[in-house]
């Protein structure tokens, strides 16, 4: 059973169990709710207490969060563990791994490998709490929580840095403010268009390179740097097909598959504040080889 540690400073003696957990340590109500359903779910210096109870300077008050009751099947599959501990872990996602399972996809997920991870190394399994979601063909940093309270303070809270390579030539810096719709007929497919969710995306060029395909066919790239504003669906996708500059390897907006077998966009840098700690956290990744290959066309 995880367990949260929290020391109650000497200016904030005589406030309540909730007022303390929710103003001054950021757990999320529902948790709460949770806790106090369990035996001694909440402790203070290792005695049961209540909600309401006061506090004095210098209690250790305990959280026993419990497990999930519905955990994800665990799946041994290789992953790679950019870091971990208690709280998180940061993972850099393959491309072609789906993150959580579905329909077609039950036991060949991100989730599934996380899941048999956390086992192998004697932790609880659990739900599988992604921070940032990525497309199952979009590689890159993927930041999940181990329990629910550092997933509610880490919830909207990350920064996060994505390289694309684009079919068409781009110089210089922009911002596509378009809003973003789900395209008329289709489930997934979205496009830009009035009626949609404003949608902010900002990108850099960092280089320009021409390639031809073992078919013969010329391409002309470009490699991004691309910051989002908002988080919207295939967002990255959708604004660089509605400026006719469509990722390459990305078939379903227009893509051409002819120099890569799935859309060239990749989750390179995240940045956040540790949930527990406050520490900044920051990690990078190098391109992935097959992205990387594109952009060495003209070397």
């Amino acid at each position: 059973m995880p367990v949260l540690l929290f020391s109650v400073p000497q200016e904030n003696d005589g406030i309540s169990v909730y007022n303390f957990l929710r103003a001054k340590c950021g757990v999320s109500y529902r948790l709460i709710k949770k806790l106090k359903r369990v035996p001694s779910g909440i402790t203070a210096n290792g005695l049961h207490i209540r909600t309401i109870d006061p506090l004095q300077g210098g209690d250790k008050v305990t959280l026993h969060i419990p497990e999930d009751e519905n955990p994800t099947l665990p799946v041994a599959l290789p992953i790679e563990i950019v870091y971990e501990d208690e709280q998180i872990a940061v993972i850099n996602k393959p491309f072609g791994m789906p993150v959580h399972p579905a329909r077609e996809h039950v036991a060949d997920t991100l989730a599934n490998a996380f899941s048999a991870h956390l086992l192998a190394n004697g932790e609880p399994n659990s739900a599988f709490r992604v921070i940032n979601r990525l497309d199952r063909d979009t590689s890159g940093l993927v930041l999940t929580a181990k329990n629910s309270h550092a997933a509610s303070l880490l919830h909207g809270r990350t920064d996060k840095v994505y390289y694309a390579v684009c079919q068409g030539t781009l110089t210089g810096s922009g911002t596509i403010d378009a809003p973003i719709r789900v395209m008329e007929g289709h489930g997934i497919q979205r496009e830009v268009g009035e009626g949609g969710v404003r949608a902010v995306t900002h990108w850099q060029a960092l280089k320009n390179v021409s390639v031809t395909a073992a078919n013969g066919n010329e391409y002309a790239l470009t490699l991004l740097e691309i910051h989002l504003e908002t988080g919207r669906t295939h967002q990255i996708r959708v604004h660089f097909t509605s400026l006719g500059m469509p990722l390459t390897g990305d078939d379903m907006y227009g893509g051409s598959r002819d120099l890569i077998n799935r859309q060239a966009l990749h989750c390179g840098q995240l940045d956040f504040s540790h949930p527990i700690t406050g520490e900044h956290m920051h990690f990078s990744l190098q391109l992935p080889e097959d992205m990387a290959a594109l952009c060495r066309a003209d070397d």
